[in-house]
């Protein structure tokens, strides 16, 4: 009999539960349950329903007994810095807020008042993001200090449901790390800046890394579900769990997590946090094995799926990629990082905007408009692979794109064409094989991640675009 391992995959949009296992030397993947996600409008703020997304991880658990295939551990992986804040009986103060909220706006001045923003990176390595979690803290200080005065704990969104299933807190590396509160060096909280910005440090829990047994099921939880299993923590930050789904384990190539956001960078053992490093916008991470992912946030495909929502979804990812090959001589060009496509109210109006007010031509089509983000994505890409390069000193023959956002063929040829280096796609199930991959090297199944990578390098297909691609 197969032993199961179930990762719980939670995105921006969506979120899955896969059962993970290893039959005839390769790692085999079962989708058994898929559900809704998104952003609410709460009392004029942005927020996630973690009443609802706990409803749906437990459904999904409870799907594993209706099938009859019983995992033997499980982890929950989501986004980064977004988090609950709990009070003396474990209760949730306030709402789960959302990065793309904008309560964040101006509380960068409010954070460099007391610490300078230089200062600041070489002691995080973080890129100023201004949904980061320090920024987030600084809006409850400003705007809702009673909650932080009540407050007893700090949770990120997959550590509180971890709490919920297990009763343990703790704060995982990974997602921990997206936070800029944590030494970069030390990997571990940054206490002295953290008393400095005026939090409690008492709100931070250990920090835990990827591949710890967290422990077993509550007992009412082992009740409802009718089995008991155990809780490993993955690379709770979704970066973290497809960067580890990676299918290579030599050091000549870097990497892109595609998917609503393109995390483009490489896997180093030391962080960067040189002013050079800053001022090309790129950050350092937390990986599994204590590993600095070293990278750049990219928007992503973010903008097509906003698009793709403009239309009313009348049209495929597949439908719109093939639309943009069409009008593949379509000049105009869009930053992918400009804060003014974060979460604007129509996102083909805000492209044309940009276009209008740099002086390009304006897309008129569905084609137009794609052709437009994709090339601009692949252009970003190139500059930013050689940002790493200059950082680094050396240079890497080739990419591998790992996630959903593989799938963009017209993509991928656009991404070999634009850097000149060979693109090799998959698995694009990377998020949720990682976290699975996490919890099998916990178990044994494997000795180590070098081990892991060579069996998903057999497992997958992997598709490879060479250069130049016409």
């Amino acid at each position: 009999m197969p032993v199961y391992y179930l990762a719980v995959d939670i995105g921006a949009s969506s979120g899955r539960h896969i059962l993970g296992s290893i039959e005839d030397g390769k790692i085999v993947l079962e989708e058994i349950y898929r559900f809704q996600n998104g952003m609410i409008k709460k009392d004029g703020r942005l927020c996630w329903d973690h009443r609802k997304l706990f409803e749906h991880i437990k459904n999904g658990i409870k799907k594993c007994k209706e099938i009859g295939k019983i995992p033997i551990s499980m982890g929950i992986d989501t986004w980064g810095v977004d988090y609950v804040l709990l009070d003396e009986n474990d209760e949730v103060l306030g709402d789960m807020v959302g990065y793309r909220d904008s309560r964040t706006d101006g509380m960068d001045e409010e954070v460099y008042r007391i610490i300078p923003e230089k200062e600041l990176y070489e002691r995080t390595g973080i890129e100023k993001m201004m949904f980061n979690t320090i920024f987030q803290l600084m809006s409850e200080k400003k705007h809702s200090p009673g909650y932080l005065d009540r407050a007893k704990a700090l949770l990120f969104v997959p550590d509180y449901f971890h709490f919920l299933l297990t009763g343990v807190k703790v704060n995982e590396y990974t997602e921990a790390t997206t936070s800029q509160l944590v030494d970069a060096h030390e990997r571990n909280w940054d206490y002295e800046l953290i008393e400095k910005l005026g939090f409690e440090k008492e709100l931070f829990q250990r920090i835990a890394m990827p591949g710890e047994k967290l422990g077993k099921l509550r007992p009412h939880l082992v009740e409802e579900f009718g089995f008991d299993m155990d809780i490993v923590l993955p690379c709770t930050h979704d970066t973290g769990s497809a960067i580890l789904a990676v299918p290579a384990n030599d050091d000549d190539y870097a990497f892109i997590s595609s998917g609503t956001w393109s995390l483009l960078g490489v896997e180093r053992d030391t962080p960067d946090c040189t002013e050079l490093s800053r001022a090309n916008d790129f950050t350092n991470e937390g990986g599994y094995d204590s590993k600095i992912c070293y990278l750049r946030n990219i928007m992503g495909l973010w903008m097509i799926q906003s698009v793709r929502h403009n239309l009313d979804d009348r049209y495929s990812f597949a439908e719109i990629c093939d639309r943009a090959a069409e009008a593949d001589s379509f000049p105009s060009r869009v930053d992918v990082t400009d804060n003014c496509f974060m979460a604007p109210d129509n996102m083909i109006e805000e492209i044309k905007n940009y276009c209008r007010r740099t002086g390009q031509q304006v897309p008129e089509t569905l084609g137009e408009t794609a052709t437009c983000v994709y090339a601009s994505l692949a252009e970003c890409y190139d500059r930013t692979i050689k940002g790493i390069e200059a950082s680094t000193g050396r240079t890497y023959s080739r990419i591998h794109i790992v996630g959903g956002g593989g799938n963009a063929e017209y993509l991928n040829k656009l991404t070999a064409r634009a850097t000149g280096k060979e693109v090799h796609v998959g698995p694009t199930e990377g998020t949720a094989i990682g976290n699975i991959v996490a919890q099998m090297i916990s178990r044994g199944a494997f000795s180590d991640k070098e081990e892991a990578r060579n069996m998903l390098h057999r497992s997958f297909d992997i598709k490879v675009y060479h250069y130049p691609v016409r």
